[in-house]
């Protein structure tokens, strides 16, 4: 008999807009992503999930970070004070279906990467410089592998 891999990150999910129910198995989907991003970066905690819609993120985005336009994910790592709480994530629905689709993606495929590239982010993982970029897409990589999914950079 096979054993339940032990749980690495407890999830507080939170949907805020009807249009993420279409995506099947949602919160599934979303909780193995954040597992394989967990294992691969050998990370454990709480993570604050919101899945919601482009005006929700605009105006996450743009209180935030100054950026006044919607945008696929945002991370709001927490401080090491505060841990085991690794922080939240903010998914826009519009912005991740026109991008899978623009990609020729499945939405759960694409979703998977975008909270693959959030939870590396809570932490502390980055893409500004080429070497810490290709550290992290090779996480992301091995991540989505483990779920089944290619290389979203090839």
């Amino acid at each position: 008999m096979r054993r339940a891999a032990p749980v690495m990150i407890e999830l507080e999910f939170r949907v805020d807009g009807a249009e993420w129910s279409q995506l099947p198995e949602l919160e599934p989907t979303c909780r193995a992503a954040l597992e394989a991003g967990a294992a691969v970066a050998g990370l454990r905690g709480e993570v604050s999930l919101l899945l919601c819609s482009d005006p929700a993120i605009q105006a996450l985005n743009a209180t935030w970070r100054g950026k006044d336009r919607p945008t696929d994910v945002l991370s709001f790592p927490a401080a090491v004070e505060d841990r085991p709480f690794l922080g939240d994530i903010a998914v826009s629905f519009g912005v991740a279906r026109r991008d899978a689709e623009d990609r020729g993606l499945e939405l759960g495929q694409h979703l998977s990467h975008l909270l693959i590239h959030g939870l590396l982010h809570l932490a502390g993982y980055d893409h500004i410089d080429e070497p810490d970029a290709t550290e992290m897409e090779a996480l992301e990589i091995e991540a989505l592998a483990s779920l089944g999914w290619p290389d979203p950079y090839m």
